[in-house]
């Protein structure tokens, strides 16, 4: 080859991956809770400003995607604007437990080798999300739990907040809502589980999550939430739990859940998914639909998902009345949902 030859091969090798790295798609989804999301519960000022804040948070991520930075970058900046943010169950608006103190839980798994955090029960870590992502990346271990991992936030040189940081009043009205529909079912029988499960769907679910795809194809996943409106006893639902509420690995999708979580440890929905994409080879849309709409519901798993694949193509399925909802990819300009037929 002489040389003219040479630099027209290495001109056009050049050209060719450039041109790969515009075309590899970018994408982004997040959510913030599933459940019984009704238009008539929101007056048209509340329903603005949830859609703006999910605008915001969404948005925030793909500007990660767009300057050329990782999906975990993406994931952890769009989650931390919701976990900041009253609207939700997660961080700042996070529930109550039934002692009146919040319990916090986050994780996150990246898609390119399942390295994966996790934190459960963390009670002045202001942005769990964070924490989950430095038990990944700087611990030995997957997931760390209650004074355990505080004491590792300490060591990693994290910031802490009061417990009173994450009141917010409407979360104290359903705390009380809900301890004396538990006490009413309690007259009745002495039975915890079967008062419990008399409470409405709507205190048992509350997340926030999001999933992206980075330039260089790498997916990653990430889940944050206060739990379910007051649980007791150290209860960890799925959001904390790799496979369940958090799941990404490249050779099929990126997952993260909102529901009952009972229900998304048992049939492990976040992991299940997935594996339908690669061993079945099914699109995420058929993938996510079987597993919410054809296993979770005939036996009372309420909630939804949100997923990326390797393309960029974004699926978010739910099965209850709502989901609060935004994507926005390298093909898709921003969408914001709430509504069931947003």
């Amino acid at each position: 080859m002489n040389k003219k030859t040479l630099i027209a091969a290495i001109g056009f090798a050049i050209s060719s991956l450039s041109a790969m790295a515009q075309t590899q798609p970018i994408a982004i989804a997040i959510h913030g809770g599933a459940g019984t999301i009704e238009k008539s519960r929101f007056t048209p000022e509340q329903e603005k400003a949830y859609r703006a804040k999910l605008k915001e948070a969404v948005e925030v991520g793909y500007k990660v995607l767009e300057s050329g930075g990782e999906s975990l970058d993406a994931v952890t900046a769009a989650i931390n604007i919701l976990e900041d943010s009253p609207f939700f169950n997660a961080g700042k608006g996070a529930v109550y437990t039934y002692d009146g103190s919040h319990e916090l839980d986050a994780s996150i798994m990246d898609g390119r080798n399942r390295q994966a955090g996790a934190v459960a029960g963390v009670k002045t870590v202001k942005n769990p999300i964070d924490l989950a992502r430095s038990v990944m990346e700087n611990s030995v271990h997957v997931m760390l739990s209650g004074a355990g991992a505080e004491q590792f936030a300490k060591q990693q040189g994290f910031d802490f907040v009061d417990n009173s940081y994450f009141d917010t009043k409407h979360r104290y009205e359903a705390l009380i809502k809900a301890k004396k529909k538990l006490d009413a079912a309690n007259k009745t029988s002495k039975d915890y589980q079967a008062a419990h499960q008399a409470l409405e769907s709507e205190y048992k679910m509350g997340t926030v999550g999001a999933v992206a795809l980075d330039k260089n194809g790498n997916l990653a996943a990430g889940t944050s939430t206060g739990g379910m409106t007051a649980k007791r006893f150290g209860r960890v639902g799925d959001s904390p739990v790799i496979g369940a509420g958090t799941f990404a690995d490249n050779r099929s999708c990126a997952v993260s859940a909102t529901g009952h979580g009972e229900y998304f440890i048992r049939y492990s929905v976040a992991s299940d998914i997935c594996a339908r994409v690669e061993y079945q080879g099914k699109s995420i849309e058929q993938a996510g639909k079987e597993v919410i709409h054809d296993v979770l519901m005939p036996i009372g798993g309420t909630g939804g998902v949100i997923i990326v694949d390797t393309k960029g193509n974004i699926s978010m399925p739910f099965n209850t009345k709502g989901m609060y909802r935004a994507s926005k990819s390298s093909s898709q300009e921003t969408q914001v949902g709430i509504f069931k037929n947003d």
